[in-house]
């Protein structure tokens, strides 16, 4: 999300050269494919699109996000060992979107789409475990890293390697330079091993670190960007720094970065929960309920277009909140035959907690989402990532509240949540009602929620919000009866009448509010 706050120190140009001091105790790890150097002009590359991502599991699988081609995955397959990187295709202009590559610890490499197969490490012993792979963009060839430093190289170029020195922390990522006439190699303690043309623009490994870096990413402007398992982002040399999740309660760590140039990024957890960061889109998350640990991200141009995260594209339903239920008995007869079911966690910010949730949520079964009634309010003790606002606290505090509520009700809060904001309850300042908003979000997201978005109308959003435009799915209100117009048009028509919705794409609309015959809200997935 764009403006998310972080409490950890802009670190980059001015921390100069810092190398971590390594000693020599060993042999060189390195080895080079003899196959002939190739040029990429036989790979086509299909740049232009929107930039968009795809994510590796432990397991080999793959998920694909903003219209990015899915090629295969080695999920559902035995591997011989866990897959722990991923890399696309690339040419001079960067990501081509066609295929990819992953690797997995014992150095097998394994190719989808386009990405063609130069070699693997995968019938070797191995030192130390492989910890990651980059694309060459000049050859078409590729490289991959262990975690002592050693680098192999296949069609691909050989720059040098860690492999023959003793390192203070392990290698955990490798980013190749655009031109691909250079790498860096990034070691857990930050520290940073500039090779061929790869420009040395500082590094943390003198610093005493929260939490270890996991990920690294170049940009386009030049420098490098480098997360810890906090999700606290350092950005060197001429890349942005556009936030990062340091500060913030994460329940479960980070573990990758991918740049989604000319501007901004994107953050991955081991849930698979992705979070957008300056220019970069968000295009969806993992499914809550995975089998095993996200790994890895890589960018790629896609078409723009967010999956449905939350329900299958054309299925009905309804929201229901206590009003529909009779309370406190709740004992009204809900309809059925509905696969969408969005209901009432609590019908204000701390507090109208719904009495009827353990049923409703039993009526919405397998499509159960809750929401939160969102009202504005402000308290002075800190939460994290509010770095002291208190209209952000309060928002923080209500969705652990609705969060905690659930869970007291027995009802599984790992699901889609939804943020209702209506033209009601705020005050006249729209940046701390984005404040209540953005601590809300902050606080789902870091219970290990993988999806939070905003319930809003076309007409609505900017009138609370000011311009603020969080990278959210979005579940809009708008009674035309024709929910597939309401899909494709409600972002342009709420730009058309000066209102700028959330950017994370409509999921949902609620196109009725006298569904089935009764005063019941009709829920259409887009």
């Amino acid at each position: 999300m764009p403006r998310l706050p972080h409490n950890l120190a802009r670190l980059g140009r001015a921390l100069g050269a810092s190398i971590v001091a390594v000693t020599v105790v060993s042999t060189a790890m390195v080895a080079s494919s003899t196959a002939p150097r190739q040029l990429m002009d036989a790979v086509p590359t299909s740049t232009q699109g929107v930039p968009s991502y795809w994510t590796v599991a432990s397991d080999g699988g793959v998920f694909a996000f903003g219209g990015l081609p899915f090629y295969g995955s080695m999920g559902g397959i035995t591997l011989a060992a866990p897959m722990v990187g991923i890399a696309p295709t690339t040419g001079p202009s960067g990501a081509s979107g066609l295929g990819y590559w992953t690797v997995a610890t014992d150095g097998g490499v394994f190719t989808f789409g386009n990405a063609g197969f130069h070699g693997s490490m995968g019938a070797v012993r191995l030192n130390k475990p492989m910890v990651g792979i980059a694309a060459d963009p000049a050859t078409g060839g590729y490289w991959t890293v262990a975690s002592d430093g050693g680098v192999f190289a296949f069609d691909a170029p050989f720059f040098g390697s860690m492999g023959a020195v003793r390192l203070n922390k392990p290698v955990v990522s490798m980013v190749a330079t655009p031109d691909g006439r250079g790498y860096w190699l990034f070691a857990s303690d930050g520290g940073v091993f500039a090779f061929g043309d790869a420009g040395f623009a500082g590094s943390l490994g003198k610093l005493t670190l929260q939490a270890p870096i996991v990920g690294a990413t170049s940009s386009v402007a030049g420098g490098y960007l480098m997360v810890a398992a906090d999700g606290g982002v350092f950005a060197f040399g001429a890349a942005r720094y556009d936030g990062s999740l340091g500060g913030h309660a994460l329940a479960r760590p980070v573990v990758g970065i991918a740049s989604s140039d000319p501007g901004g990024y994107w953050l991955t957890d081991s849930n698979g929960a992705v979070t957008a960061f300056g220019d970069a889109g968000y295009f969806g998350s993992a499914p809550q309920h995975i089998t095993n640990p996200v790994v890895g991200i890589a960018d790629g141009p896609g078409t723009g277009v967010a999956a449905n995260g939350a329900y299958p594209s054309g299925s009905f339903g309804y929201d229901i909140s206590k009003f529909q239920d009779n309370p406190p008995t709740c004992t009204n007869t809900l309809p059925s035959g509905h696969t969408v079911g969005i209901v009432e966690a609590t019908g204000q910010s701390n507090g109208s907690p719904n009495p009827c949730l353990a049923h409703e949520a039993q009526w919405a079964g397998g499509g159960l989402n809750l929401y939160i009634f969102m009202t504005y309010g402000t308290d002075t003790t800190d939460q994290p990532g509010c770095n002291g606002d208190v209209a952000c606290n309060w928002g923080y505090e209500a969705g652990v509240y609705a969060y905690q509520y659930a869970q007291a009700q027995g009802v599984n809060p790992l699901v889609t949540w939804w943020l209702d904001v209506e033209g009601a309850n705020w005050t006249t300042n729209t940046a701390e009602n984005d404040q209540v908003v953005l601590g809300a979000i902050n606080a789902l997201r870091g219970t290990g929620v993988n999806n939070v978005g905003i319930y809003t109308s076309p007409l609505t959003w900017n009138g609370i919000a000011g311009n603020f435009q969080p990278a959210v799915p979005l579940w809009v209100a708008w009674y035309t009866n024709d929910p597939q117009g309401n899909c494709a048009n409600a972002v342009s028509y709420a730009a058309q009448n000066g209102n700028f919705l959330p950017t994370g794409g409509v999921w949902v609309t609620q196109y009725t509010n006298q569904a089935n015959g009764i005063s019941l809200d009709g829920d259409y997935a887009c």
